[in-house]
């Protein structure tokens, strides 16, 4: 089998990510109320506690832990800690919501070159971090090659637009 250049697994996309848990129930509860996921079928066969989650294109599966007392508990909030990212329409409504919802988090913002990404961060039930952000302000630039990209298509639209703009700008100086 020939390797694919950059795709050396022939990967598509994230399909999900597993959290063990102490409280699966608390679990559902928190990522179905707080970040919109809902529940999806597992299969049947399995001979443990657990539940699928689904929304925004990933899965979560959580599964119970087999001694949730040993789950060591975290307290902190450290963004640079493990952690999943959504990327949101509205930082100051996601904000609002989390006082309301009396969710402990704490705030980041990050400056590259002008562009600022604001961050939140805060914790599941089981103390996995969670970040809410609107990451999708910083373009990915590759370290090698030219080619620019955005987290989202309207960025990148934007982003082409400013550069086909920079080159007119060039063109009649």
């Amino acid at each position: 089998m020939k390797e694919a250049a950059g795709n050396p697994l022939h990967l598509k996309s994230l399909n999900h990510i597993s959290l063990v848990c102490r409280s699966v129930e608390e679990s559902i509860d928190f990522y179905t109320n707080v970040l919109g996921f809902f529940p999806i079928r597992r299969p049947g066969s399995f001979d443990f506690d657990g539940a699928w989650l689904f929304n925004y294109g990933i899965g979560i599966h959580l599964l119970q832990a087999e001694r949730p007392d040993n789950l060591p508990k975290k307290r902190e909030i450290n963004p640079k800690d493990n952690h999943i990212s959504f990327q949101c329409e509205s930082m100051g409504a996601v904000e609002k919501k989390l006082k309301e919802m009396e969710i402990v988090y704490k705030r980041q913002r990050v400056e590259e070159g002008g562009i600022y990404v604001d961050q939140l961060f805060f914790h599941d039930p089981d103390g996995f971090m969670v970040e809410i952000c609107n990451c999708d302000n910083l373009p990915v630039i590759p370290l090698a090659g030219e080619m620019i990209r955005s987290c989202s298509r309207l960025n990148l639209d934007i982003i082409s637009q400013k550069q086909n703009t920079s080159i007119c700008s060039a063109v009649t100086q």
